[in-house]
């Protein structure tokens, strides 16, 4: 098989993988209500957002640091009621982690506020993240049920 035989297979073989999958996910059919389509495909395709919102009472202002194994989102100093988020896709190879140091007085914790994991997914109803601070702790609100969940404590010290 000549060169051109070999790069022209190649070629092809490189469009149907990209390709395939966006035709698999797409659907001819007609929006029959929500649907969540929570394959571990659909998920990979799909963007996130992870939102860190400041609840701390008496005008406390938060000290928010995130960042991942590749990106170093900054340090933020959020007000009361103020909010910092941010999107992204999910690693393809390898899981997805999001961490967070968060700060206010002389409190602070450190924690992970999103990583590839199914109970995660549906608490943030496949798509939305929210992270609370509030003074008794840091929660991740169960968008679904609209209820406050998984308490973080603060620690006292620097």
């Amino acid at each position: 098989m000549n060169n051109f035989c070999k790069n022209f297979a190649f070629f092809i073989l490189i469009q149907a993988i990209t390709i395939t999958p966006l035709i698999v996910s797409s659907s001819s059919d007609p929006d029959q209500g929500h649907h969540v389509d929570n394959t571990r495909r659909s998920l990979l395709f799909k963007t996130w957002r992870v939102h860190v919102v400041n609840y701390l009472s008496n005008r406390k202002t938060l000290l928010v640091h995130c960042k991942s194994k590749d990106d170093d989102l900054g340090i933020h100093n959020l007000s009361v009621g103020a909010e910092f988020s941010w999107k992204f896709r999910p690693r393809i190879f390898g899981e997805t982690l999001f961490w967070c140091y968060m700060a206010y007085d002389n409190l602070h914790a450190t924690f992970e506020v999103f990583r590839d994991d199914p109970y995660i997914f549906a608490k943030c109803d496949y798509g939305d993240c929210v992270r609370i601070a509030r003074d008794n702790g840091i929660f991740l609100k169960d968008i679904s049920s609209n209820q406050d969940e998984i308490r973080y404590d603060w620690v006292q010290g620097q």
